[in-house]
C-alpha cells in the first residue's frame, strides 16, 4: 500500500473509555486500571534502578515495562473503532501516549502492508517525560534516553500488525540532540536486531537469582517430601495454617477429617496426605459418597458376594479392598447410610470388613481421610450420624477455609488455572485485564476454588488469541454502562472532570437494548402507549402528559392503531 495521510482519529473514541472514580481511588481506560504518578517519584525510581542494576540492565528493565504497556494498548486500539482503517486505528497508540501525559507524538511517515509484509514509520517525540527525568535526576546520557517509550513503540506496532517490528531512537534530547526521532522497520531489516531483542528478555542477574531460588526450593522439597506431592496453592494465613496441620498429620495412620465447603479442594489435600505418607506407593482411592445411591453404598465400599442380591452375578471387591495398603478418601461422608456407617466403624476399630452377602471377614490395612461440608456434630444431635463413628473420625480434624476468607490467593489460583487451560486449549492470551482481576477479587465465590477454576476456563475459551481475558468472558455477562454518582469523565475541551449526564446515559443504554433485541419502532410506540394508558387508568389526557404529547396527538395515534387492528381482523 502507499503512504497514508497522517491524520489522527477522533480522540472521543479514547475519551469515552476513560473513567475517573475518585471515591474508589481508581481510573479506568477501558479494561485497564491506570494511575497518575508524579514525575519526581518516577525520577527517583529510575535513578535507583540504574544504581542497582547498572545502566544497560536498567535500560532493559524500562524497555520491558514499556513493552508490556504497548502490548495491552495494541489490543485496545483494535477495538476502539472497528470501522476505522488499519492505518488510522494504528494511530490510537500515539494518542494513548499523549493521553497518559508521557509524550506528544508527531507522525511523520507511516507506510505498512500486512500482506507483503512491509513496515516503515517515523515519529517525532516532543516533551518526552523520560527526557525530563534525565534533566531532573540523571543528567545527560551518552545514548538515547526514552527507553519505556521505545519499548512501547516496538510492542504496540508488533502486536497491532502481527509483524515483528523494531524501532530505534536515532536522535534524542536526552543525549543532547535537538529532537527525539524514532524510526520503525521490520526487525530483520535492522543489522543488530538479534542483539536488540535481548533487551526484551529478563536480565541475566534476575534469571540467575530465580534459578538459585528454584534450586533451593527443589532441594528443600526433596529433603522433606516425595517429588510427587500434589501442589496446594495458597499463601493466605488461614490456608497455610490448615496446610501445616495436614503436613504434620500426613505421615501417621490417624483418621483425618477435612471440614470445608464444596469446592475448597479437599480431594487435592487428601492426595497430598497420601503422597506424604509411608503409604505413598500404595493405591489412593477416592469415593464421593453422595454420588452413590444409598442401596448400593455398602456393596461399593465393602464389596459383594455372588448371589447376595438379584443382579449380583459374581463376587467383587469393594473400594476398601482396592485401597488395601494405601489411602481411601471418603468425600461427603455424612451421606453414608446407617448400615454403611456401622460397617465403616468396624473397619476403623478392627481393620476388617465383610462383603455384602458373605459369611467371613477380610482384613484390610487402609488409611482413611474423610471429608464433609456439613456440621457433623449437628448431624449427630439430629440422629443422622452415629456418635461413635463421629468420635473415631474426628480424631484429627482440619478446617479448610473457603476462598472468600483467603482473597490474597485468588490471583495466584487464577494464574495457575490460566496457565493450565491455555496449555489444554493451545491458546495464548494476554492474561487477565485489570477490571477482570478486580471482578475476581470482588466476587464472593460460593463455589470456592472449583467455581474459580470454571470461570477461568470459560474465560480462556471465550477470549480471542493474544487478547486479554475480560470480566464479561469470565462471568458470561454483557458489559454494563456505569451510572454511579462518583463516576467522572474527562471533558475533552476543558480538560476538567465532570459528572455524567445520567439522563443521556440512560437514553443511550435504552436505545442499545431496543436495537439489541430487534424491537421495531412501531412495536416500541405501541408498548409505550399501552403502558402510559395503563398507568393513567385509560385517561387520554394524563397518558399524553406522560408521553410528552398533546392530547390530540395521542388521540390520533390511538385511532390509527385501532384502525390498523380492525383492518387486520377484517
Amino acid at each position: 500500500m502507499s503512504e497514508v495521510h497522517l491524520q489522527y482519529p477522533d480522540l472521543s473514541h479514547l475519551i469515552d473509555r476513560l473513567h475517573f472514580k475518585p471515591t474508589e481511588g481508581k481510573i479506568w481506560l477501558a479494561e485497564q486500571r491506570s494511575i497518575l504518578m508524579g514525575l519526581g517519584a518516577l525520577s527517583s525510581f529510575r535513578k535507583e534502578i540504574i544504581s542497582t542494576l547498572g545502566q544497560e540492565r536498567g535500560k532493559g528493565f524500562f524497555m520491558r515495562l514499556g513493552y508490556y504497556s504497548g502490548m495491552r494498548d495494541a489490543e485496545l486500539a483494535r477495538k476502539l473503532n472497528p470501522d476505522a482503517s488499519p492505518e488510522k486505528a494504528f494511530l490510537f497508540g500515539p494518542q494513548m501516549h499523549a493521553l497518559r501525559g508521557m509524550v506528544k507524538v508527531i507522525p511523520l511517515k507511516l507506510d505498512f502492508c500486512l500482506d507483503t509484509p512491509h513496515f516503515y514509520a517515523e515519529f517525532e517525540w516532543i516533551d518526552s517525560f523520560e527526557v525530563e527525568i534525565c534533566r531532573n535526576a540523571l543528567g545527560q546520557l551518552n545514548e538515547p534516553a526514552c527507553w519505556m517509550l521505545l519499548g512501547y513503540a516496538c510492542a504496540y506496532s508488533s502486536h497491532f500488525t502481527g509483524l515483528d517490528i523494531q524501532f530505534r531512537e536515532v536522535t534524542c534530547r536526552g543525549q543532547g540532540d535537538a529532537h527525539c526521532l524514532i524510526i520503525g522497520k521490520l526487525a530483520q531489516e535492522w543489522p543488530d536486531h538479534e542483539e536488540f531483542s535481548q533487551l526484551f528478555r529478563e536480565a541475566p542477574l534476575i534469571d540467575e537469582l530465580y534459578e538459585l531460588q528454584s534450586r533451593i526450593a527443589d532441594l528443600e522439597l526433596s529433603i522433606q517430601y516425595p517429588e510427587d506431592v500434589p501442589r496446594a496453592l495458597g499463601e493466605a494465613p488461614p490456608f497455610t495454617s490448615a496446610l501445616t496441620m495436614i503436613d504434620r498429620g500426613a505421615n501417621s495412620d490417624v483418621t483425618m477429617l477435612l471440614i470445608g465447603e464444596t469446592g475448597t479442594g479437599k480431594e487435592v489435600l487428601a492426595r497430598r496426605v497420601h503422597s506424604m505418607s509411608a503409604r505413598s506407593q500404595g493405591p489412593f482411592v477416592a469415593v464421593n459418597c453422595a454420588a452413590i445411591p444409598p442401596e448400593l453404598i455398602e456393596s461399593e465400599l465393602f464389596g459383594v458376594e455372588k448371589g447376595a442380591y438379584t443382579g449380583a452375578m459374581q463376587s467383587r471387591p469393594g473400594r476398601f479392598e482396592r485401597a488395601d495398603g494405601g489411602t481411601i478418601f471418603l468425600d461427603e461422608i455424612i451421606e453414608l447410610s446407617p448400615r454403611a456407617q456401622a460397617a465403616l466403624l468396624r473397619v476403623i476399630q478392627e481393620g476388617e470388613l465383610e462383603r455384602v452377602g458373605d459369611t467371613r471377614t477380610r482384613k484390610v490395612n487402609v488409611r482413611i481421610v474423610a471429608a464433609t461440608n456439613e456440621d457433623l456434630a449437628a448431624a449427630v444431635k439430629a440422629g443422622r450420624f452415629r456418635a461413635d463413628l463421629f468420635y473415631r473420625i474426628n480424631a484429627y480434624m482440619v478446617v479448610i477455609p473457603p476462598l472468600r476468607e483467603r482473597r490474597n490467593d485468588i490471583a495466584l489460583l487464577a494464574e495457575h488455572f490460566r496457565q493450565r487451560y491455555e496449555k489444554q486449549y493451545r491458546k495464548k492470551t494476554l492474561g487477565l485485564s485489570d477490571r477482570a482481576m478486580e471482578a475476581l477479587n470482588r466476587h464472593d465465590w460460593p463455589g470456592n476454588i472449583r467455581e474459580l477454576e470454571n470461570a477461568v476456563e470459560r474465560g480462556i475459551i471465550l477470549t480471542d488469541e493474544h487478547s486479554s481475558i475480560t470480566e464479561e468472558n469470565l462471568f458470561s455477562i454483557r458489559p454494563k454502562r456505569e451510572l454511579s454518582d462518583d463516576l467522572r469523565k474527562l471533558n475533552q475541551s476543558s480538560g476538567q472532570l465532570e459528572k455524567p449526564d445520567h439522563q443521556q446515559l440512560f437514553r443511550e443504554t435504552l436505545a442499545e437494548q431496543v436495537l439489541a433485541n430487534q424491537i421495531g419502532i412501531n412495536d416500541l410506540e405501541t408498548l409505550l402507549i399501552d403502558k402510559a394508558m395503563e398507568k393513567s387508568e385509560q385517561n387520554v389526557s394524563a397518558a399524553a402528559r406522560l408521553l410528552g404529547l398533546s392530547r390530540a396527538a395521542l388521540a390520533y395515534r390511538l385511532k390509527r392503531r385501532d384502525d390498523h387492528t380492525e383492518s387486520d381482523e377484517a
